[in-house]
C-alpha cells in the first residue's frame, strides 16, 4: 500500500502499536427503512462517495470493487487538492526499497485481498469498495459514517496497560514516546476475532500520534479490523483512519471522505484481508509502514 495524507504533521510525539483492540461503543442506532428526504440525502451522499468507476469487481464476499481513474478518487474532492500533482513513486526510508517486482514474483506473493480471486483493476485506477445505502443506513447521522463518534483512549502508561477503560475498551499496547519521529514500521498477525453484538469492534494496528488530545491532535492508524457497526459483517480488512484536529471534524475511516491520497491499484482500503491466520496452522501477516516524506525545492524544503 503506497498513500499519502493530506495536511502538515508536525513531529511525532508518540508511536503506538495496538494489538487486538476490542470497544464496546454502546449505542444505539436506527435501522428503520428511509423514507423521503432521509432517502434522498443517502442517495446524494452515495454519490459524492462512489466515484464513476471504469471497472466494477464483485468479490466473493458481497463486496463491489469500483475501479477508480486514480485523477477522480475522493481525495481530490478537497479544496487544498484540487489541481494537486500526485506522487506516483512514494519516497521510502533509508534501508526500505519499493518492491517492483517482475510478474512471477507477484504470483508467489499470492492473493492478499479476496476480491482478487475474481479481477484486478487496470493501471491508472485506484480499486475502492462501493459504499452501500446499508453502510449508510447502519450510522445514526448521514455524515457520520465512516467516521469515529468518540474520541478514541490514548494508550495508557505503563503501569496500566491491559486493563478496561473508561471507554469499554481493552486493549494490549507496545510504544514509544517522547523524542522526534518520522514514521514507523509494523508486522502484523492477521485473525478473525469473534464479534458477538454489531456495535462491538476488534482491531491491530499502527498508531502515530502528535500534539494534544485536547484539540490539536494529528493521527494515523492503519491495520486490520473486524467492524459489524462499519462494513456489515465480521470479515478481517485492512484500514486507515486519520484525523488532524483530535477527531472532532477531520478525518475517516478508509477513503470515506476527501484528503487521503491512494495510488496503488492493486490494494483496496477497507476490503476483506485473506487468507488469515488460524490456532495451530498457517499464520499470515500484513505489513505496516508510515512514513513521513520530507520534500526538497532549489532554495527551500518542507514536509
Amino acid at each position: 500500500m503506497a498513500c499519502r495524507f493530506s495536511g502538515k504533521i508536525e513531529s511525532w510525539a508518540l508511536i503506538t502499536l495496538l494489538f487486538i483492540i476490542f470497544g464496546i461503543c454502546g449505542r444505539a442506532f436506527s435501522r428503520d427503512l428511509p423514507t423521503g428526504g432521509k432517502l434522498f440525502r443517502i442517495q446524494q451522499h452515495l454519490k459524492r462517495l462512489n466515484k464513476p468507476a471504469i471497472r466494477s469487481i464483485h468479490s466473493p464476499d458481497g463486496d463491489i470493487i469500483d475501479c477508480v481513474l486514480l485523477s477522480q478518487q475522493p481525495a481530490f474532492d478537497h479544496p487544498k487538492l484540487r489541481n494537486h500533482t500526485i506522487q506516483m513513486q512514494p519516497i521510502f526510508p533509508e534501508g526500505t526499497k519499493h518492491p517492483t517486482e517482475s510478474v512471477d514474483n507477484a504470483e508467489k506473493k499470492g492473493k492478499p485481498q479476496l476480491w482478487h480471486n475474481v479481477g484486478k483493476c487496470p493501471q491508472g485506477t485506484i480499486p475502492i469498495r462501493r459504499t452501500t445505502e446499508a453502510d449508510i443506513l447502519r450510522a445514526k447521522v448521514i455524515k457520520e459514517y465512516g467516521r469515529k463518534f468518540h474520541h478514541p483512549v490514548r494508550p495508557s502508561p505503563p503501569d496500566a496497560r491491559d486493563v478496561l477503560s473508561e471507554n469499554g475498551h481493552q486493549h494490549a499496547i507496545a510504544y514509544m514516546e517522547g523524542d522526534s519521529y518520522y514514521g514507523a514500521k509494523a508486522t502484523i498477525n492477521v485473525w478473525d476475532p469473534n464479534i458477538e453484538v454489531s456495535n462491538e469492534f476488534s482491531l491491530s494496528q499502527l498508531w502515530i500520534l502528535a500534539g494534544s488530545f485536547n484539540g490539536n491532535l494529528n493521527s494515523i492508524e492503519a491495520g486490520w479490523q473486524v467492524s459489524p457497526d462499519l462494513y456489515g459483517d465480521n470479515n478481517t480488512r485492512l484500514f486507515t483512519y486519520w484525523t488532524n484536529d483530535a477527531y472532532r471534524v477531520t478525518g475517516c475511516y478508509n477513503l470515506l471522505c476527501s484528503g487521503f491520497v491512494q495510488i496503488s491499484d492493486e490494494i483496496a482500503i477497507g476490503a476483506t484481508i485473506s487468507p488469515i491466520s488460524s490456532y495451530n496452522g498457517n499464520q499470515y501477516d500484513i505489513t505496516i509502514l508510515i512514513w513521513k516524506v520530507r520534500f526538497f525545492t532549489l532554495d527551500q524544503s518542507h514536509l
